[in-house]
């Protein structure tokens, strides 16, 4: 807010949304205030919480959360065999996931909720939400083995490290990432999740449809994709 009768404006800013923003706005405005002799009073209107260092807590959350989900779909499909032989298998493959999806979404929401305190008050929605990216995360891995078996794996790395991880919005948030970066951004479930947590905890869950429908489709492609393919490769063998 600028006042032309004083010396003295306002900035209001919103850490939790970005840390980086945030400091990025407050250092353009200032010189551009100094530069015509006036100051600035700077305003958190939606400041981080206390134990969330730089707004980095919900990123390194969604890390864990993709990292464990790949890992373990990855080792599932090599106990088991990489290609499931038959449609009931393929089945039973993603049963037995969705444990480990609910007890990884429920331990990362735990981790930085009561026992850090650095993402309170929002044990239920993190929880849920963490189990929907880890299930969609090891529902791609698990699809990308059955295509293509252990090559499968690195598939994965690339979609959710290479390109996922710097992509997400972690120590600077998409709005000051490279084109190319910030156009993937919201398309990735690692980006997705990540701002999703920052609304959850800090503006009421607002606007989280998009990306809630993002890991969805992950999800549901995964799904798609090992079933019709343990389906194809039945029919091929048999026929």
């Amino acid at each position: 807010m600028i006042n032309l009768t004083a010396k003295r404006d306002t900035l209001l800013i919103a850490s939790a949304d970005g840390s980086s923003v945030a400091s990025a706005a407050e250092q353009v405005i200032t010189a551009a205030e100094a530069s015509q002799h006036r100051s600035v009073a700077v305003t958190d209107i939606v400041p981080l919480q206390r134990g969330d260092s730089h707004g980095l807590t919900g990123f390194c959350l969604v890390v864990g959360w993709a990292v464990g989900g790949y890992l373990a779909a990855a080792l599932l499909g090599m106990a088991s065999g990489a290609r499931p032989a038959t449609t009931p298998r393929a089945i039973n493959r993603l049963i037995a996931f969705v444990p480990y999806a609910i007890i990884s979404g429920l331990a990362g929401a735990i981790v930085v909720g009561p026992v850090l305190g650095a993402l309170t008050g929002h044990l239920i929605a993190l929880w849920w939400l963490g189990a929907l990216l880890v299930f969609a995360v090891g529902a791609v891995t698990l699809a990308f083995q059955t295509l293509l078996g252990v090559i499968g794996i690195g598939i994965t790395i690339l979609v959710f490290v290479i390109l996922g991880n710097p992509s997400a919005g972690g120590a600077y948030q998409p709005a000051l990432l490279p084109p190319f970066w910030r156009a993937i951004s919201s398309a990735l479930p690692n980006g997705a999740a990540t701002d999703t947590v920052r609304r959850i905890v800090y503006v009421g869950g607002y606007d989280i449809t998009g990306h809630l429908i993002v890991l969805a489709s992950y999800a549901v492609a995964g799904v798609i994709i090992i079933i019709g393919s343990s389906i194809h490769e039945h029919r091929t063998a048999t026929g």
